[in-house]
């Protein structure tokens, strides 16, 4: 029997070892499933995210209620989830958090899994052991330690003020549960990234988003609600090269596809206020109001500077809408 967890075993020295742990290290691992989503081909994230997603969730409420990130399950109309011996189980999404990158889905019949503490890493300082764990046992999950806190901004209009990066990198990393010393959740998977060893070479490292952004959004995700206000959002891919903030890309049926932006073009300004990276960039952008409102810029191109104003919109109005199985 094949399961979504097979071909990402963790090498055998990097396994976390029970005796090194003050807490019960299989029923922290038992509380991890495997994460299937199908995504039809007209949805609006099938060409960025694709129409297949794998990744991992964790069960952190009675009754099947399981942590995941959101981009897994965006536009997802179909959700299986699998647990470590293998049984499988349909589920279906309940909220998404664009602030966060978390979502929550529901399954759909008894998981009869224990449940994971959500706990906190706002005192994981860097060195501190942590496990990164994918579903299907020991044998998916890491041992490492915190390397770094830092802030985080990604190149399609997300920041994370306090990103965990852990090494070494866990080869499953969407979803993943970090586990603290404790034994309870406190972060979970997002990206690699790549990092450098003390010789200078190339290694992957591994983000995740701390878990006590979850508590005060669970009520709202639960009840398939939007946790926050939407902020403005322009459907560009951008990223910092020299000081500055230029355009990679643009997202179809945005409001910078509308307003003509191109990849190339460099951002100068927000609202008359200069910018030089992304965290300037999205930090002013945000705090124009909420999703609707007019962003003004300033714009090289070609050497060319000019000024245009961009009215933003929900990112989520473009998505499919969620649809109870």
């Amino acid at each position: 029997m094949t399961t979504p967890f097979d071909g990402y075993e963790v090498e055998a020295r990097l396994r976390p070892s029970a005796e090194a742990y003050r807490f019960d290290l299989d029923q922290a691992l038992a509380s991890m499933v495997a994460l299937e989503a199908q995504v039809p081909a007209d949805a609006y994230t099938a060409s960025i995210l694709g129409t297949e997603r794998v990744g991992n969730g964790v069960v952190v409420g009675p009754g099947g209620l399981v942590l995941t990130m959101a981009y897994l399950i965006t536009e997802a109309e179909e959700v299986t989830l699998t647990r470590n011996d293998g049984r499988r189980v349909p589920a279906h999404v309940l909220g998404l958090d664009v602030r966060s990158g978390l979502g929550l889905v529901q399954a759909l019949e008894p998981l009869d899994l224990p449940v994971m503490t959500i706990g906190s890493a706002k005192d994981l300082d860097v060195g501190a052991p942590v496990i990164a764990a994918g579903a299907g046992g020991r044998a998916h999950a890491v041992a490492g330690k915190v390397l770094a806190r830092m802030p985080f901004a990604g190149y399609w209009e997300y920041l994370l003020d306090d990103a965990i990066i852990t090494g070494p990198a866990h080869p499953h990393w969407s979803g993943a549960a970090l586990i603290g010393p404790k034994g309870d959740l406190v972060g979970l998977g997002s990206l690699t990234l790549e990092g450098r060893d003390q010789n200078g070479d190339a290694k992957p490292i591994n983000m995740f988003v701390p878990a006590e952004l979850l508590p005060p959004i669970l009520d709202e995700l639960a009840r398939g609600r939007s946790p926050h206000p939407p902020r403005p959002w322009l459907g560009i891919f951008a990223q910092e090269m020299e000081n500055h903030v230029v355009i990679v890309g643009i997202s179809p049926k945005g409001p910078a596809a509308r307003a003509e932006l191109r990849a190339g073009d460099l951002i100068l300004a927000v609202d008359g206020m200069p910018v030089s990276d992304l965290a300037e960039f999205y930090d002013r952008m945000w705090s124009l109001g909420d999703a609707g409102v007019s962003v003004p810029l300033k714009i090289l191109r070609e050497g060319d500077a000019f000024e245009l104003e961009v009215r933003s919109m929900d990112r989520a109005s473009l998505l499919k809408k969620r649809r109870l199985n």
